[in-house]
């Protein structure tokens, strides 16, 4: 992928990721392999960081990914299925992960890690994240998420839906800005973060992951508005022989330090999500945006639903 995002240890991931949100909510097989095929085409197209937490479908989100993981990667101890083959090593892939926030403590957090593990079908994480915040202090989190970049569990860790102070805060702790990312609800029709908390992340070299880049379906706090049928949106994929699916995405990632994560039960979809980073917005496609879907021009609560 050309667009390419770099983490304040030094990762360089996609800028186009796989969100798993609402994936695994049946046990229908045929969609169960229809999912199963639609991640495994994204990472076939490059979008190498996947997204996932225990909460999605009680740990089934995850298991799902260890499934398609499982199908792209080969055994690194098997010259034979290696040579010849097309199969990546797990080291190709970003995984990602959230706990629970009553688990993010130093009673439940370590199992609940191990079990997002197992069910992944794999010894480590990439970035582990704290879904949001609860009654456990952070500062034992942060403790507890050290701890487990020492045991070699996971490889980093972030959060998930923190707002400004909660940044502020977790940066006033020991090791606190060793926070790689803060994911974030963040469309075309959501930019509340624009006005305060992505500048905040953005000067303590923080990444901005999105999720939901593409409001669930083109609907999500747009008051019925759908995203995909927007006159402004479609003008402009039209323009450059794209979607408004593409269109909304190559927005999000537009800046080089955010990294979108879009959901897709479909290979198809998938496949077109990947070709999003192909588009390249003109300074009038983002002023036409931006006239369309005007950027914050005060401090709003942060959008999570």
């Amino acid at each position: 992928m050309k667009h390419m995002v770099t983490l304040p240890q030094g990762a360089v991931v996609p800028a186009l990721g796989i969100g798993t949100w609402h994936t695994a909510e049946t046990t229908i097989p045929r969609q169960r392999v229809r999912e199963s095929a639609a991640l495994r085409a994204g990472i076939s197209s490059g979008m190498r960081l996947i997204d996932t937490a225990e909460m999605y479908s009680d740990g089934e989100s995850e298991r799902l990914v260890g499934q398609a993981v499982a199908a792209v990667t080969a055994p690194v101890d098997n010259p034979v299925i290696k040579r010849g083959s097309t199969f990546l090593s797990r080291s190709d892939l970003f995984l990602v992960s959230k706990v629970y926030p009553w688990n993010a403590g130093r009673g439940h957090i370590f199992d609940s890690c191990k079990a997002s593990l197992k069910r992944l079908g794999t010894d480590y994480l990439d970035l582990y994240l704290l879904h949001w915040r609860g009654a456990v202090p952070l500062a034992e989190t942060v403790e507890c998420m050290e701890e487990l970049v020492e045991q070699g569990l996971i490889r980093g860790w972030g959060v998930s839906n923190f707002d400004v102070a909660d940044m502020e805060e977790l940066w006033s702790l020991p090791n606190g800005d060793h926070c790689q990312v803060d994911q974030v609800l963040y469309h075309v029709a959501s930019r509340g973060i624009e006005f305060a908390l992505q500048p905040w992340l953005t000067q303590h070299g923080v990444a901005t992951m999105a999720y939901c880049p593409l409001a669930q379906g083109g609907f999500l706090s747009t008051n019925g508005h759908s995203l995909f049928h927007d006159p402004t949106i479609v003008s402009i994929a039209a323009a450059h022989h794209a979607t408004a699916a593409q269109v909304l995405l190559a927005w999000v990632i537009r800046n080089g330090s955010t990294i979108a994560m879009p959901m897709s039960s479909t290979a198809r979809h998938t496949q077109e999500n990947a070709k999003a980073d192909e588009v390249e917005l003109t300074s009038s496609d983002l002023a036409a945006i931006d006239k369309a879907f005007p950027a914050p021009t005060h401090k709003v609560d942060l959008d999570t639903q």
